[in-house]
């Protein structure tokens, strides 16, 4: 089952290189329930990408709490958050983050590989699952030899390697063609309902958004509330 979010009082600075002052993100309070699907829109440089990173816990804010489950992960120390990521979430990159030479089945093991030296053969089955389950053509090939919606899909088996109860995904079908697109979308929706994962997209694609249980608008990095819309059948 998924985990259940309360974000407060976060406050996240501009990089001292940008021209703008003030807060990238001004949040004064953000909850998703266990196992919803929420959509996060906003113009390029609303934060986007910056709010999937501080509830990740791959970026701190100058301020906030972030509580997955009641844990406060900002509490945690660096190595506590690492273990705490690695265990609860997947996250799917809009650039894919695949390493170059290695295979489509090496890529989606690379969270194991943090685990321990040797991966146990029910962690490399479960890998090879997904990628049929994704449909990726042959899991020996190296990554620079795929399609960009292969690439894609690579990268989402990698993040539901470990069946995370959180799944963040950054504009993941945002350089897709629109037949990849609406394939990754209906495999990662379909994913996660079957496991229950709680679900945090960043994305400007309507098709996708449709599929969500709501969505939430970043504006100068601050929350509006989307118009309800209904979740799909």
């Amino acid at each position: 089952m998924g985990s259940g979010l309360v974000a407060r009082d976060l406050a996240l600075a501009y990089e001292a290189t940008h021209a703008r002052a003030g807060f990238a993100l001004d949040v004064a309070s953000f909850r998703v329930s266990a196992g919803e699907r929420v959509g996060i829109t906003g113009a390029s440089g609303s934060g986007k990408t910056s709010l999937l990173h501080v509830l990740a816990g791959l970026e701190r804010p100058e301020r906030g709490a972030v509580l997955w489950d009641g844990t406060d992960i900002l509490a945690l120390s660096e190595s506590e958050r690492d273990r705490w990521r690695r265990r609860t979430v997947g996250f799917v990159f809009q650039d894919f983050h695949l390493f170059s030479g290695l295979s489509a089945l090496d890529n989606a093991l690379l969270p194991a590989t943090f685990e321990r030296a040797l991966i146990p053969g029910s962690v490399r089955q479960r890998a090879r699952a997904l990628l049929r389950e994704v449909c990726v053509r042959d899991e020996r090939l190296p990554v620079e030899r795929l399609s960009r919606g292969e690439m894609q899909r690579v990268a989402l088996a990698r993040a539901l390697l470990f069946e995370p109860a959180v799944i963040l995904a950054d504009e993941p079908t945002a350089s897709l063609d629109a037949e990849a697109a609406r394939l990754v979308s209906d495999l990662m929706i379909s994913l996660a309902r079957a496991t229950g994962s709680t679900v945090l997209i960043a994305t400007h694609d309507g098709g996708l958004l449709s599929r969500l249980d709501r969505s939430e608008r970043l504006v100068d990095g601050r929350l509006h509330r989307s118009p309800a819309m209904a979740a799909a059948s």
